[in-house]
This record gives structure tokens, C-alpha cells and sequence, in this order.
């Protein structure tokens, strides 16, 4: 294998493994494992709720605004004031986003309300 194609795997390696700047926010998984694209639903979960503004940066300029929006859209597992946050910075309607919802809670057999 020649030097050009050693470079160009290094790149493309690159390009899909997530930055060693955001390894604390995995410590439940093997860091290693994810990738930008295929890991991108648990990442931008993850940067969302904990990152820091430069992580959010990043997390914008990786994935964009419309991805970022499909999460907070399709997800409960946001924290309510994470999900609030970007309901407002992304224009969405707050009654639509799963993370603000009232959890369900049925009522048990022999009660009434």
C-alpha cells in the first residue's frame, strides 16, 4: 500500500470517528465504536444535553440544524430544559416535542379521577 493511499485512509477514518474533545460525554460506551454518521442520533442526544458551547458548534457545523431538529423532535430522552431550549432556538412548536410532553401515566384498576 503506498503513502497516498495510507493519507487517504487516515483521512476518511477521521472524518467518520467523533473528536476526542467530546469522549467524556461517552462513558457508558466504547468510544471508539461510534461514528459521525451511524452514531449520530445518540451524539447529538449526548452534545445537546451536556456539551459546551464550542461542542455545540461543532455539533452544527457536523450535522446541521434540520438533523439536530429531527432529535429533539423524536425523542424523549432530552432533559426538559435542554428540549425547551432548543424548541425556542429552533422554532418548534413546544406541544410537538416528546421531551416536553407529560409522561403517560394510566390510571391503575379501581381508581378514578
Amino acid at each position: 500500500m503506498g503513502k497516498y493511499a495510507i493519507i487517504v485512509m487516515m483521512i476518511q477514518k477521521e472524518k467518520t470517528q467523533v473528536p476526542e474533545f467530546l469522549r467524556s460525554y461517552f462513558w457508558d460506551v466504547e468510544f471508539e465504536k461510534l461514528e459521525i454518521k451511524r452514531s449520530a442520533h445518540l451524539i447529538i442526544k449526548r452534545v445537546l444535553d451536556r456539551g459546551s458551547l464550542s461542542d455545540i458548534r461543532w455539533l452544527l457545523k457536523t450535522y446541521g440544524k434540520d438533523e439536530i431538529k429531527k432529535v429533539v423532535m423524536g425523542t424523549r430522552d432530552l432533559a426538559r430544559p435542554t428540549g425547551n431550549f432548543w424548541a425556542d432556538i429552533l422554532g418548534l412548536d413546544k406541544k410537538q416535542v416528546p421531551c416536553l410532553q407529560k409522561p403517560y401515566s394510566p390510571i391503575h384498576f379501581g381508581l378514578s379521577s
